[in-house]
């Protein structure tokens, strides 16, 4: 079938009774009377040569031919309505998904959002946290920001974010660290990257000390577990900058650690669209992008 031949209105009718199981109230949304949707339906039937509705009493039941029909029309009609949604002012919004580490996304990229939906608001941004663990063909994405030494297979990588590491406190906690050794005696919270602790006490002139503590699974529950005071944690100062400045998290020790950086990344295979491409430009921009280093294209 040809599309300048598609019968749209009687489709639409079609469509509408069959959601609302009822031809009145198809008839309603469509601001038409019942008589012309009821014609438009038939005229739909005796194209295709099929009976698209059984008529009951009350209402309307789908037939097999009409049952499959539906769920085509509908999501076709919704696409189309979510297209014409996108249209803003006399531009279209185009969508961005992005994935973010979700220590990201509190500590730094939500408090900048403002910014970046002011000076481009013709893109529609949806972000989905995760913990440094994602699937970008998978799950649909166009977009992660994620940490690490950028060396994703298939992917290519833009450095955002220097992220020097140093352990975090309740601040009654950090009235009793002196030293380093002194965390011999609480409790060091741990995330998945085993080798953390070890490599810190390392370079603080404690290699003796064995990192003993519960494992998370992200940064924010580390965070949120030191500041109850249940021991230090290893963190991302940059992440908890408003923390720190509020007293909630303290630094006992000016000893950092480099573990990695925060990337943009996106698959290899998937050209950079308009959208990627000004994100990218509009996170390069800000201040704390390193000058250096940016770029990491890996195989």
């Amino acid at each position: 079938m040809l599309r300048p031949q598609l019968p749209l209105n009687a489709l639409r009718a079609f469509e509408a009774a069959a959601r609302h199981q009822n031809f009145t109230r198809a008839a309603l949304e469509l601001c038409v009377s019942q008589a012309a949707l009821s014609h438009q339906i038939r005229a739909l039937e005796d194209r295709l040569g099929v009976s698209l509705f059984t008529r009951l009493p009350r209402g309307v039941a789908l037939t097999d031919e009409g049952a499959r029909l539906y769920p085509v029309l509908n999501e076709a009609f919704d696409r189309i309505a979510v297209s014409l949604d996108r249209f803003v002012g006399g531009h279209f919004r185009e969508v961005l998904s992005v994935g973010v580490v979700g220590t990201f996304a509190t500590g730094w990229l939500l408090p900048r959002l403002g910014d970046f939906n002011a000076r481009h608001p013709d893109i529609e941004l949806r972000l989905q946290t995760h913990n440094n663990r994602i699937d970008l063909a998978g799950e649909g994405l166009d977009l992660a920001i994620r940490f690490g030494n950028g060396d994703w297979q298939g992917q290519i990588s833009d450095a955002v974010l220097e992220a020097p590491f140093a352990p975090l406190c309740a601040p009654a906690l950090a009235r009793t660290l002196r030293q380093p050794r002194d965390l011999a005696n609480v409790a060091l919270l741990r995330s998945y990257r085993s080798d953390e602790w070890p490599r810190w006490l390392q370079a603080a002139g404690a290699p003796e000390l064995e990192a003993r503590g519960p494992v998370f699974d992200s940064s924010l529950t580390l965070a949120t577990a030191a500041a109850a005071g249940a021991g230090v944690a290893l963190l991302p100062l940059k992440m908890f900058e408003q923390d720190l400045a509020q007293g909630r998290l303290i630094q006992p020790f000016a000893q950092t650690l480099e573990l990695g950086r925060y990337w943009l990344t996106r698959l290899r295979s998937r050209a950079e669209s308009d959208a990627a491409r000004r994100f990218r430009e509009w996170l390069e921009a800000q201040d704390e992008v390193p000058t250096s280093g940016r770029h990491l294209p890996v195989a």
